[in-house]
Parts: structure tokens; sequence; C-alpha cells
């Protein structure tokens, strides 16, 4: 099968990431912080060492920063249900995944979409615009997993920080690809994806929260510090983090972060500009054939033929050419309302490192042949 899936999480895996996670199931793999024990002790060396290869990555001055979560939608709940109320208005993006949308609908006394243009970016200045005396929180996402248009999230987050609105920033689809940095970028909260461009494991993700930034707790219990008090630890990253840890997948999202670190976000992003510019002419060039999106994206293609459902041409690749994609709404139903496409939906493609060039033209040959 050719896996053009990567941004719902990437298949292929370097081999450090299994071999690591093997390794901890048949020999470490205790629970850190509930015993003193030396296998404990090593768990939550581990744990802390992944918190620190992330801190960096992401230009965060302490790793205590970090919060492990089981994927970005849980990261971006716990930001929003932890700053909003039913007194507080929120800034989103025509382009948000529903992880941002419904739980700011669930809990905010009222919410602004700024527009994004027919390509899905999203300007400073239609943020801006949507701001209000009791604006709680700003949240854009990077890059859409539908159109695939990088934002400009450096601007957004330098008018944020001059009106002191907390900026939270979806980074699912880039965290691994395009270099973030929480300072530079005035990012208040990040959340981010281990299992799709990072490389770890499914049920990995995780939020950055800025030293300034103090969220009420949206799950509590057991931290493996305090046990003798009746409330939630309040000092991070224990007060977001109950219960016990995906140990195995973080040690698994370790090695996903060395892959990067190996590799480079340079040569990686390189990659991906030239893949998914190949793809792009491919597909263009079929009068038949209609690509969403902007020119300065991630690996993310989204596309239509002649007004077919979106889900039947996904099938029919899966089915007829083994080619592994997404069709449908992609859990953003505002990104697609801003497309234009919420009545079809789109066929997505979406690369990974260990995407070939060969994988790309085959893509292309298969679609060609829906010509009628």
């Amino acid at each position: 099968m050719i896996y053009l899936d990567n941004a719902a999480t990437t298949l292929q895996k370097p081999h450090s990431v299994i071999s690591q996670m093997n390794e901890c199931m048949k020999h470490y793999c205790a629970n850190s912080g509930r015993g003193g024990h030396k296998l404990t002790m090593l768990m939550g060396e581990k744990i802390y060492e992944c918190r620190e290869k992330l801190a960096k990555l992401f230009g965060v001055e302490s790793p205590t920063s970090i919060v492990f979560t089981n994927n970005t939608t849980a990261a971006l709940n716990i930001a929003i249900k932890g700053l909003v109320d039913k007194n507080s208005h929120v800034v989103i993006s025509g382009m948000e995944h529903n992880s941002v949308l419904r739980p700011v609908v669930s809990c905010a006394g009222s919410y602004t979409i700024a527009k994004a243009d027919k390509t899905g970016f999203v300007s400073a200045k239609s943020i801006e615009d949507c701001v209000k005396e009791n604006t709680a929180l700003i949240v854009v996402t990077h890059a859409s997993n539908v159109a695939g248009t990088i934002n400009p999230i450096k601007q957004i987050g330098e008018f944020a920080k001059k009106n002191n609105i907390p900026f939270l920033v979806d980074a699912a689809q880039t965290a691994g690809v395009i270099d973030i940095d929480v300072k530079r970028d005035n990012i208040s909260l990040l959340a981010f994806a281990g299992h799709k461009m990072l490389y770890g494991p499914t049920g990995t993700g995780g939020l950055y929260v800025a030293p300034n930034i103090k969220l009420r707790t949206i799950i509590e219990g057991g931290t493996g510090t305090m046990s003798a008090s009746f409330t939630q630890p309040d000092f991070m990253p224990d007060m977001l983090e109950s219960g016990t840890l995906n140990t195995v997948g973080i040690v698994g999202l370790s090695k996903g972060v060395d892959f990067i670190n190996k590799t480079t976000i340079k040569a990686i992003r390189e990659k991906e500009v030239l893949l998914t510019g190949r793809l792009i002419d491919g597909l263009s060039n079929m009068d038949f054939v209609k690509v969403y999106g902007g020119q300065n994206r991630v690996g993310v293609v989204s596309f239509l033929i002649d007004e077919m459902d979106s889900v039947e041409i996904s099938q029919r690749l899966d089915n007829e050419f083994g080619i592994a994609t997404r069709g449908g709404l992609h859990c953003a139903v505002l990104a697609h309302q801003t497309l234009g496409t919420q009545s079809t939906g789109l066929t997505r493609f979406s690369i990974s490192e260990f995407t070939t060039k060969q994988n790309i033209d085959y893509a292309i040959k298969c679609v060609s042949k829906f010509k009628k």
C-alpha cells in the first residue's frame, strides 16, 4: 500500500521508535512517580528526558512547561477549558479543527470566527478585527489539516502579546516540520501531536503552557506528588497530568524527536516542499481536478474530481490502486465552509518524511485514470 494519510497519523515510524518501545515494555515499563524503586526512577528519567527534548525543539525554557497528553485534541481542550468561561469571548479562525470549535462553543460566552481567504490563509488583520474588550483567548491553527496553508503565527502572536491576550496555536500538522519557537513566535500555549510529524506512536501529544498562564484543572487525581493533599497540586506539570502517563508512548516519542533532530527540520521541510510541489503540479495539470489551498503549505494536498463525492474518490484509490487517503470533512467543518466544500468534502493526500517521489508519481498517475 502507498500510505498518503500522514495528516491523520504517520504510519511508518523510525526503527528506533519501535525498538525503544519494545525495550521499555520488556525491561523498565514501571509507573513513574508511583514508587521509590529503581525502575520507577528510571522511567521518570526517561519521561523527563522527553520533556527536555520537546522543550528544546520548541524553544521552551523550562521542560516542566511541557504537559503530556494523549493527542492534540486533549491538549486543546485542556488549554481552552482551562482559560475560558461564560464571561469570555474567544477569537478562532475559519480554518479550525472541531477540536477547537467544539470546546469553544461549549464553554465560551461568545466567540468570533475570523475569516480566511479562499486558500485557507488567516491574516493577522482578520484576527485583529475580531478582538473585543473581553477577548480571553485567540486560537489559530498553524496549518490547516484540510488546505495545508501555513498561517502567520508570529505576526498574530505579536498582536496578541501587545494586547495581553493569550495565544493558543494548534500545531498538529506543523510540529516536526516547521520551525517553532514559542518565545520568538509569542505563543502562550502550543498544542501538538506526538503521533504525526514527530513520529511517535498513537496516544501521544502535548501542550506547552507559558509560565504566565494559569489554567484551571480539567482532570484531577493521583500525580505521584503531594499525596496527602485533598486538592490538586498547583505546579507544573503535575497539576495537568493526573493518572498514569502513556510511558511506553513517551519513550517512543522521545526517539521520534531524536529522529527529527538528526534529520533536521530544515531538511525535512525542504523535502516536504519538493514533494508537495510535485504533487500539486501533477494534479493541477488535469482539467478535471481542482486542488485547494495556497502555495505556502505543509504536505497536505486536498482536491476534488469533477464534483465527485470525496469519500468515493478515496475508496476507489484504496480499492483499485492501493493508496491510503482521507475523504470527507476531516473533522473540520469550518474549514470546508470556508473553502465551499462542505457538501462534497475533499480527498486529501498527506505526505511524511518517508514518502518518496515514486509514491507521488504513482498517486498522480492513478488520479489521471479517473478522467471520464
